[in-house]
């Protein structure tokens, strides 16, 4: 099985208005949102969110107000047909040190654990170089959503454009 590991805020949603998504109504995803993990899904990819929320550590928002904006997330891409398999979250600080924290792989590792992938064959999509260090350290392909500079091995313009990347060179996920 392969997997697509998504990073959240600024690949799936919009966070320009809001950096610390507080609650549903604050979830804006992005209009190619949905199509691009429907795609994924039907060609058989394992879907997964890997995400830095230290705003919960901050103060910002609680652990319930994190949970019901991924329910919200993935009941707005459920009623498009897009569905998220598994999702990771850091709640720690910036300066914690946590293992869990991208740069380091923490979180790819425990999505791995839940639902194994081969970590090879499989990609991490971030718009940050934090996420394509993680990506890195757990061994695997990594696109680079957006403008600036990267380490990356491939850049695309959005989600939309990174999953037609995918899926024109590796085909299903199975």
């Amino acid at each position: 099985m392969r997997a697509v590991v998504l990073d959240r805020d600024g690949v799936i949603n919009d966070n320009r208005e809001h950096i610390h998504v507080h609650s549903p109504q604050e979830l804006v995803l992005f209009p190619w949102t949905a199509e691009a993990i429907r795609r994924l899904n039907e060609a058989g990819w394992l879907v997964m969110v890997a995400t830095n929320q230290g705003g919960v550590g901050l103060g910002f928002l609680t652990r319930e107000d994190l949970a019901a904006v991924h329910e919200a997330l993935r009941a707005r891409l459920r009623a498009e047909g897009a569905v998220i398999d598994e999702i990771a979250a850091c709640i720690h600080t910036p300066d914690a040190g946590c293992a869990c924290r991208k740069p380091r792989p923490g979180l790819l590792y425990e999505l791995w654990r839940r639902r194994p992938f081969d970590v090879t064959q499989s990609y991490m999509v971030g718009d940050r170089e934090t996420d394509i260090l993680a990506g890195r350290a757990m061994g695997m392909r990594t696109i680079f959503v957006g403008r600036g500079p990267t380490t990356a091995d491939d850049r695309a313009a959005n989600l939309l454009a990174a999953v037609r990347l995918i899926l024109r060179r590796g085909g299903a996920g199975r």
